[in-house]
């Protein structure tokens, strides 16, 4: 059993015009954030085309944002209040990104703030769902977890159906010979 103090972090890539969960990790509460950038980005590029990406500064490493500029999406992630230029071998990547934040602030963070649809996001499905898990085994929660974000997702593919009128094509049940 669970105790009612526990609780479990979700990692989730969101869109920024639907805001459809197109990836999810779920965790312990301790897990730290920054391993879970890759296999996010990773399962969202199966089915969508990134151009940048936004991430708050738990997903700040060196090897993160080099994954995201291989994955041809610009990354707009929050730099720590300590983050600096290094002169460390093999830093070229973090300086130069570093630099782009420094030197042009207000340009950075014009971008970064679309990671604020996370938190849209995550305040949507608790709004129609509940923020509480119900369920009292670790494995009951993970799968509540999961069917939140299936049920947001189906309901955010409905809603952009019609705002932004686009006609599902439904695959044809193939007839057998």
């Amino acid at each position: 059993m669970i105790d009612k103090k526990d609780w479990l972090k979700l990692h989730i890539c969101t869109g920024v015009k639907t805001n459809i969960i197109s990836a999810v990790e779920i965790t312990e509460r301790y897990e730290h954030d920054t391993n879970y950038f890759e296999p996010l980005v990773e399962a969202t590029t199966q089915n969508f085309e990134m151009s940048e990406i936004s991430a708050d500064k738990g997903y700040l490493s060196k090897s993160n944002l080099q994954f995201a500029v291989d994955k041809n999406a610009y990354p707009f992630i929050a730099w720590k209040s300590n983050s600096k230029v290094t002169e460390k071998e093999g830093n070229a990547l973090w300086n130069k990104l570093y630099h782009f934040y420094a030197l042009n602030q207000e340009k950075f963070l014009e971008h970064y703030h679309k990671r604020s649809n996370v938190e849209t996001t995550f305040a949507m499905i608790k709004a129609k769902f509940g923020g509480a898990l119900r369920s009292k085994t670790r494995t009951a929660q993970i799968n509540e977890a999961l069917c939140k974000i299936l049920a947001h997702n189906i309901c955010v593919l409905i809603q952009s159906m019609y705002e932004l009128e686009i006609k599902p094509e439904f695959w044809r049940e193939v007839q057998s010979a």
